[in-house]
């Protein structure tokens, strides 16, 4: 017999995969594969060589002193946001905001 797991501990996410649980469809082997195949492409790191001026290292060292993060850690992640799109420049942002409010 399956036991019913309580609800009061779940999570809202957890809650709401119990509730639908009946309404999810497997996915073939050929899709799943081919998430694994990214999954695992998104997991592996790659050692590099970098050239980088040595103002420029030491002031990622600064900030990610500053910030409590190991400064390869902190390029690794700058990279990751402008690949993604997820860098903003923030005085092009403030830019954007300033001629909006000028109006």
């Amino acid at each position: 017999m399956v036991k019913k797991m309580e609800t009061n501990n779940l999570t809202e996410e957890e809650k709401l995969i119990e509730e639908n649980i009946d309404k999810l469809v497997p996915i073939s082997k050929l899709k799943a594969a081919k998430i694994n195949e990214i999954l695992t492409k998104a997991r592996k790191n790659r050692s590099i060589s970098l050239r980088i001026s040595h103002y420029d290292l030491e002031k990622l060292k600064e900030k990610a002193e500053k910030v409590g993060m190991p400064y390869q850690t902190l390029i690794n992640s700058i990279l990751h946001k402008y690949v993604t799109n997820q860098l903003l420049d923030e005085e092009a942002i403030i830019k954007v905001i300033s001629s909006r409010i000028s109006v």
